[in-house]
């Protein structure tokens, strides 16, 4: 692989035939809210019932320090940091992969229902089948609620291709009607395994340990692998379906699977953690305004969606009265900002 300059504001990397564009700025946003991350996730293995510095914290994490303070670091904090961190790049990454194909920046799993499909299918899978939250069970009817959600929007609303409008009133409609199909199963179900449906309904990460992460970190890097290679596929497909096909992109194979990724993505955190809104929703249009590249980068808005997820986790946790499920916390951050971007839409498009 090697690494060249294309003037001063653009880098190529090449690695034999293909190359790949990439803008300096893009690198140095990420770059800086990777760090922003690191630092971030230091703060929240640090904070708890107790405090440890920012150097305890690293002695505990690169073996110095042992005992107590190291079970505390590794074994009951880092699981829940390390979801917090890779769910939120996971969120944000789908995010970004509907907006650029729709090319509009209220698509996202949140609004369009897959994450409703993937919360109904770990929802039957607890209170139909018994099974706990964050079990095999749960992944597997989260993986195949979010995959039928995509597929049902998706007929839905093809009309001799995607437009980006069509999409996202279907899937807020398929949204609804899952919604309420969850809520037909609470009602349903014995009361113990609704309040524990409940809880994982919230979106928390309370319960995420070694057990619950690894499954899901383990679907996430497959997701992301696949991804990647139907990353240069997207960035053609944003100049529209007719410059894509004529650039050599098999359109309709590369928007498959880059939705199956996407709902990989979504449906490996909601299976863990349960549905966690809005950060799919706010992390690339964050990233983008960041970086101001033409679309929607994905590894940008990954790395937004990582450092949002680790903040407002420490806010859920630390900086409220009560602790919380940060999927309360990341809906009324992400409320405010889609009051927000509806208001910006509309006075651009006035």
């Amino acid at each position: 692989m090697t690494l060249s300059a294309l003037g001063p504001r653009t880098l190529v990397l090449r690695s034999g035939r293909r190359s790949v564009r990439v803008r300096v700025r893009t690198v140095v946003v990420s770059v800086v809210v990777t760090v922003a991350t690191a630092l971030v996730a230091v703060l929240a293995l640090s904070l708890g019932d107790l405090p440890l510095t920012p150097a305890q914290v690293l002695g505990a994490l690169l073996g110095v320090d042992g005992g107590f303070t190291a079970t505390v670091v590794r074994e009951w904090r880092l699981p829940r940091v390390l979801a917090a961190v890779l769910f939120g790049a996971a969120l944000g990454a789908s995010g970004a992969v509907f907006q650029s194909l729709t090319r509009n920046p209220l698509a996202s799993p949140d609004v369009i229902g897959l994450s409703a499909g993937s919360y109904a299918g770990g929802l039957g899978a607890i209170i139909l089948l018994g099974a706990g939250a964050g079990s095999v069970p749960v992944s597997a009817g989260a993986i195949v609620g979010g995959l039928a959600a995509a597929a049902l929007v998706y007929a839905l609303s093809y009309r001799s291709g995607i437009q980006g409008f069509r999409l996202i009133v279907i899937g807020i409609g398929v949204s609804a009607m899952l919604q309420a199909l969850s809520t037909y199963l609470l009602l349903r179900a014995k009361l113990e395994v609704a309040m524990v449906a409940a809880v994982w309904g919230a979106g928390s990460l309370s319960a995420v340990g070694w057990a619950q992460f690894l499954p899901a970190a383990a679907v996430v890097v497959l997701a992301f692998g696949a991804l990647g290679s139907f990353s240069g596929s997207l960035s053609r497909m944003e100049l529209g379906d007719d410059a894509a096909r004529a650039l050599g992109v098999r359109v309709e194979a590369a928007r498959l699977g880059l939705v199956v990724s996407a709902v990989a993505l979504t449906a490996a955190v909601t299976a863990a953690a349960g549905p966690i809104a809005f950060v799919a929703l706010a992390a690339p249009q964050i990233a983008h305004r960041l970086t101001r590249t033409a679309g929607i980068a994905i590894v940008p808005s990954a790395a937004v969606g990582a450092l949002v997820l680790v903040t407002a986790d420490i806010v859920a946790q630390h900086a409220l009265p009560t602790a919380l499920p940060v999927g309360l916390v990341t809906v009324v951050i992400g409320g405010a900002y889609l009051v927000w971007l509806l208001i910006h839409e509309t006075r651009r498009r006035a």
